[in-house]
């Protein structure tokens, strides 16, 4: 099971009440949140493996330079050479390292890379996995990953936790009326307001299945566009040609990285060693982890036989 760790993690941070908070006063509802959700998820799912997925970069230099709208309305800060500082709220920046504390006592590997997102990590062990894979997150770019051959399923947060959406192949064909693997193409003409993509111009979620259904995939609907003897209405040609710049990036920007040097990534659940126990009961002290972190290791030492 993969992670992505933020989208968790904001969800815990708005779900539960930031007057949770550890005895020194610092607020503890997104570690606490995230607690809940990584027991309910392995609780029902079940895997031998987790992952918390990170964003190292969550806004790599390499896609700004493609398309610079890229997450931009979202930037607190430019770090010229550096990555750029996204906007938060504070309450939520101090919980940060706490979580990350949290997962590496509960025996949860942390795997981010440089210059990455966790979308991307998410798509190297995904691509690489040898056995059936669950992608947990509330972002619909990780839909593409979605491979009934391969096992792969997208576990889909954004109707809450109590209410999560297995995406198979055929989920995704019910949804848009597209096959997983035309996901990213779809993304790309569409757009996306969340992460300052502007899609084509003029063409929505019903005209790009439709062009999809019709041409297979992006570079096939660019080839009719170019065509004038093709069957492609003038007016929707014309809004690829006005487009033809940014089609020429966005794939890049839009698809996850599917090969990142990441390594071995030994994420087994193990019962927890009596020394891990002290560590997680010191833990749940200092910061008032209470039966969030008990409910969260209830689950992963079960899951771990």
């Amino acid at each position: 099971m993969l992670l992505d760790s933020a989208s968790l993690y904001f969800r815990g941070f708005y779900g539960v009440p930031d007057t949770v908070r550890a005895p020194d006063g610092t607020p503890v509802n997104a570690v606490r949140g995230l607690l809940d959700i990584i027991a309910k998820l392995v609780t029902e799912y079940g895997p031998e493996s987790l992952v918390a997925c990170w964003d190292d970069d969550w806004r790599p230099r390499w896609r700004v330079d493609l398309i610079p709208s890229y997450k931009a309305h979202r930037v607190a800060q430019e770090v010229p050479g550096g990555v750029d500082v996204e906007e938060v709220p504070p309450e939520l920046v101090a919980q940060v390292p706490v979580i990350r504390e949290a997962l590496t006592a509960l025996g949860i590997p942390i795997v981010g890379a440089a210059e990455a997102e966790a979308d991307d990590v998410i798509g190297t062990l995904a691509t690489g996995a040898s056995g059936p894979v669950d992608v947990v997150t509330g972002d619909r770019d990780l839909f593409q990953l979605v491979d009934d051959e391969a096992d792969v399923r997208v576990v889909y947060t954004a109707r809450g936790m109590s209410n999560l959406e297995v995406l198979t192949d055929a989920v995704v064909v019910a949804k848009y009326g597209i096959h997983a693997r035309q996901y990213a193409d779809f993304a790309v003409m569409r757009g996306d307001t969340s992460d300052g993509l502007p899609g084509v111009a003029g063409v929505g979620e019903k005209t790009a299945t439709a062009l999809l259904t019709e041409y297979g995939d992006l570079a096939g609907i660019e080839a009719a566009a170019a065509d004038p003897d093709s069957a492609m209405k003038p007016a929707l040609r014309a809004r690829f040609a006005a487009a033809v710049d940014y089609l020429a990036v966005a794939p890049t920007v839009v698809e996850v990285v599917r090969d990142l040097p990441l390594g071995a990534v030994d994420a087994r659940l193990r019962a927890p060693s009596a020394e891990q126990r002290a560590t997680l009961d010191a833990l749940a002290e200092r910061w008032a982890l209470g039966g969030s972190l008990d409910r969260a290791l209830t689950a992963l030492t079960a899951a771990a036989g």
